[in-house]
């Protein structure tokens, strides 16, 4: 596997500049010859959930939208599959935070809502509903999964991908946060024996300044590549499934685990402290 994160700025109110440069470093990236480019979170509009302000809800496109339909284009002229996160209207009334897998014939071949959307820093809850499962994706030879920036603080979602089959978790971003964002993401990596490829944001945007360092993860929980926190740039890594295979024999997380002691993770919350 060849994977290309396209660490990127979002420029305020420039959908269409904001997607025609993401499909500049799509062509740039193709030169290395990748298996799949990933997009930030929201890579087509400035973080916009840091402000409570329902003209926002105009940034929502269907699948077959402005966006999506310029970057199906792309994944059919390099022939590579894409993962694309936007803020998806579903229906009338109805939108998601959506990861969808664009396959090398430019054809959307799966999708992922973001399951937590965030109400730490931003306002994500006001302009968008969960998703509720983590379903996991071939891409090629692999099994993938996605996990949107929040989704990672909750351990449930990449070990639910993991227990899906993942071996790999594509984690488009847009955060500020720069710590503890290898700290957590590398544990994620670790604990569930999988390869991690987060994709972030970086430069000002609004009032935020995002804080980039998109990486790629081994499932031994170290860091084989990683951007700066300051310029768009494209990470380029290449590994292995028997990577993955080498680091459950080493960590044999799944024959240990006890999922008949963990009930309480989900008992319901009014029974529980927390």
């Amino acid at each position: 596997m060849r994977i290309a994160l396209v660490q990127m700025n979002s420029r305020t109110a420039a959908r269409d500049e904001n997607v025609r440069r993401a499909c500049e470093f799509i062509a740039q990236a193709a030169l290395s010859k990748p298996d799949v480019v990933v997009l930030p979170e929201f890579f087509n509009n400035e973080y916009f959930p840091q402000y409570r302000d329902y003209r926002y809800m105009d940034y929502a496109e269907a699948e077959d939208g402005f966006t999506q339909t310029r970057i199906q284009a792309e994944a059919r002229r390099h022939e590579i599959y894409i993962v694309s996160t936007i803020f998806e209207m579903a229906g009338p009334g109805l939108y998601y935070d959506t990861a969808m897998l664009i396959n090398p014939a430019g054809e959307i071949v799966g999708k992922y809502r973001k399951v937590h959307p965030a109400a730490l820093l931003s306002l994500e809850k006001i302009y968008f509903r969960g998703g509720s499962g983590f379903p996991v994706f071939r891409v090629g030879e692999w099994t993938a999964g996605f996990s949107i920036c929040y989704d990672n603080l909750f351990p449930e979602s990449c070990r639910c991908l993991a227990l899906h089959g993942a071996e790999l978790i594509i984690a488009p971003y847009a955060t500020p946060v720069g710590d503890p964002w290898e700290n957590f993401l590398t544990t994620r990596a670790l604990e569930n024996g999988v390869f991690l490829a987060a994709c972030n944001h970086v430069g000002g945007e609004g009032d935020w300044q995002m804080s980039g360092k998109s990486m790629v993860i081994s499932p031994l929980g170290k860091i084989i590549a990683q951007a700066g926190g300051s310029n768009e740039e494209i990470v380029l890594a290449e590994f292995t499934r028997e990577q993955v295979i080498d680091a459950r024999r080493r960590f044999p997380l799944f024959r240990d685990r006890r999922p008949d002691a963990y009930g309480a993770i989900t008992h319901v919350t009014e029974d529980l402290h927390r």
